[in-house]
């Protein structure tokens, strides 16, 4: 990670997970979170507080623990210094960091959780000279709540010059939602048109209808090729045959298959969310469909943790292109890794060049070094 001052490190990423899973047991986040609780912002506080689910609690103090952390660690900004703003639009832009004062701070960040995992990439930004960054009319910023950024009163309507580089995460867990009400009901092909809006004809289309390889349940691998048509299957419950590459024709539940398509769609997804979180516009951006990912294929999982909690790592992929409105965007990339199971982490990083041959390389962190790095700098008040 780079330190203060650290310039031959300033475009080195830093990307962590936090898992929350085991933390902060009870049936409120009060219950064994008071002292996490207290090393935040009163703003972040209250936002951990209200959540009805202890483990949307768990993710969200989590998540404001890694950011705070990772902006001191980063820039040496006092712990209980640390200020957010939002970039573009007051109430919907992407957060960044500023300064007490309002100044902008020179680091880029972004922050994904889903089903107990929180997951955080970052890096400097502080590529322009201090003249220039002085003189950006940015640090007019005011109100540094999170909630209510703006430039001289008004939503800032362009990108801020001092973030030359920027960053989105996503990360998905396939089986945490209720895919297969639709799906059971209606076909995979019904599940993927609720997504229309989203993604493009030529996305759908394979998301529908090809799929990667995956394994039977005594480990066979099974690639497209030994499929034929059976790939268009999008029903669960039927019968469907591969050929071995030996000639053996083995039988095996399309239900195996649609899992593999599920994953497929997320890994998708998430690609799809990390760009939009990159650029910082919503989910429903206007181009968002005109969005395209070619050359995708969903990571092979890693496998359970049986010992601990840590987890392991699957396959990590980084040779899918970023499409926009029939242009290839050369100075995009994106990456995918696979956790566990069920989960994906996706990144976008743009400018991609100069950042070496892997940019996704996911540090896990334990709860006790992160406590012990915000006890030390709280007391120290750096």
């Amino acid at each position: 990670m780079a330190e203060n001052g650290d310039t031959a490190n300033q475009r080195r990423l830093t990307c962590w997970m936090l898992d929350t899973r085991p933390l902060w047991p009870g049936r409120r986040i009060t219950d064994s979170g008071t002292e996490a609780l207290s090393l935040i912002s009163t703003t972040e506080r209250d936002t951990c507080t209200r959540k009805y689910h202890l483990a949307d609690a768990k993710m969200s103090l989590a998540s404001a623990l890694l950011k705070r952390l990772f902006i001191h660690k980063t820039l040496g900004i006092p712990w209980d210094d640390v200020r957010y703003a939002r970039k573009k639009d007051p109430q919907h832009g992407k957060p960044c960091a500023v300064y007490p004062n309002g100044r902008p701070a020179p680091v880029e960040f972004n922050v994904s959780h889903q089903a107990g995992l929180v997951v955080l990439i970052g890096c400097r930004t502080d590529t322009l000279s201090s003249s220039s960054s002085s003189s950006s009319s940015s640090s007019n910023i005011t109100d540094p709540d999170p909630e209510n950024a703006t430039i001289n009163g008004n939503p800032n309507p362009n990108p801020n010059p001092l973030f030359p580089i920027e960053l989105g995460i996503d990360i998905v867990c396939v089986n945490e939602r209720n895919d297969m009400r639709v799906i059971n009901t209606e076909g995979f092909a019904a599940y993927i048109d609720m997504y229309a809006e989203i993604f493009s004809l030529e996305e759908i289309w394979d998301m529908k209808y090809n799929v990667d390889s995956f394994p039977l349940l005594d480990g066979t691998i099974v690639t497209p090729d030994m499929l034929g048509r059976f790939d268009r299957c999008c029903m669960r419950d039927q019968q469907l045959f591969a050929t071995l590459p030996t000639g053996e024709r083995r039988a095996f539940s399309s239900n195996i298959l649609i899992d593999a398509k599920l994953r497929r769609f997320y890994t998708y997804w998430s690609y799809k969310e990390a760009y939009i979180k990159l650029d910082g516009e919503a989910l429903l951006a206007k181009w968002i469909a005109e969005l395209e990912f070619r050359n995708v294929r969903a990571p092979r999982a890693g496998v359970v943790a049986r010992c601990s909690m840590h987890g392991v790592w699957g396959e990590r992929l980084g040779d899918t292109e970023v499409w926009l409105k029939g242009r290839r965007l050369k100075d995009v990339g994106v990456e995918i890794v696979a956790f566990e199971e069920d989960y994906m982490v996706g990144v976008a990083v743009k400018p991609r060049q100069g950042l070496g041959e892997e940019v996704l390389d996911v540090e896990m962190l334990a709860l006790e070094e992160v406590m012990e790095s915000a006890r030390a700098a709280a007391a120290e008040g750096k």
